[in-house]
């Protein structure tokens, strides 16, 4: 059994930007309160990711590797609309690391960092550029921002 346990944060400044961001496209086959299903496109990677219900922190999480051609297919043919755009950097810290997502297109100028921890109550040091935690506001799951586009709000 895979599980996720994750923590969200907003991000606030600039001064987590450093080196270069891989570009991600995503969306979602189902976006169902009791499992997802995510089809990604990482520069020439395709991953297909099955996601459970989330409880307090965390969930499982399956994610297997498929052809970047048949996730391109998924993404344009079958995936809802609009698809999630967004450059990812990873920023060691401490003894983890922290992905901060830059997103683009119907989500363009949110940005947010995420860590996943060993355990829910692991203890981790938090950079300067941390906001406002956000892991248990739904509005900031990618599922939610593909019906309700951060340039909505």
């Amino acid at each position: 059994m895979s599980r996720e346990i994750e923590r969200k944060f907003l991000v606030k400044g600039e001064a987590w930007r450093a080196g270069e961001g891989v570009a991600y496209r995503q969306g979602y086959l189902n976006r169902a309160i009791e499992r997802t299903v995510r089809v990604r496109r990482i520069g020439d990677k395709g991953y297909l990711t099955i996601k459970g219900p989330t409880t307090g922190i965390s969930r499982l999480e399956y994610e297997y590797e498929i052809p970047a051609e048949e996730a391109e297919e998924l993404l344009d043919k079958l995936c809802e609309k609009p698809l999630i755009e967004k450059t990812r950097y990873k920023i060691a810290w401490g003894e983890l690391t922290w992905e901060v997502d830059a997103f683009s297109g119907e989500n363009a100028g949110l940005v947010l960092a995420e860590i996943e921890l060993p355990s829910e109550a692991y203890a981790f040091k938090r950079p300067e550029w941390l906001g406002e935690e956000v892991s248990g506001d739904p509005r900031y799951f990618n599922s939610n921002l593909v019906e309700n586009p951060f340039r909505r709000w």
